[in-house]
């Protein structure tokens, strides 16, 4: 699997959990200090967060890291 490839499903799965947090975008963007524009584009896989902005939107949305970056869950 290429680069390109392992970044879009990443991108999917940011998405997914954006989507599927019972928080609003508007809400998702006040809890992590992101223009609701910003948390619109991600959704859109317009823009990509930096790693700082990745781990707040995690922390955010009560995803773990490792699932969004498609890791196996630890044992």
């Amino acid at each position: 699997m290429g680069v390109e490839t392992e970044t879009d499903e990443i991108g999917l799965r940011l998405r997914a959990a954006i989507r599927n947090s019972p928080l609003t975008q508007k809400e998702i963007a006040e809890r992590t200090g992101l223009c609701p524009a910003t948390i619109s584009k991600y959704v859109r896989q317009q823009k990509r967060p930096s790693l700082d902005t990745f781990a707040e939107l995690c922390r955010v949305l009560g995803v773990s890291s490792d699932a969004i970056l498609g890791l196996p869950p630890d044992k």
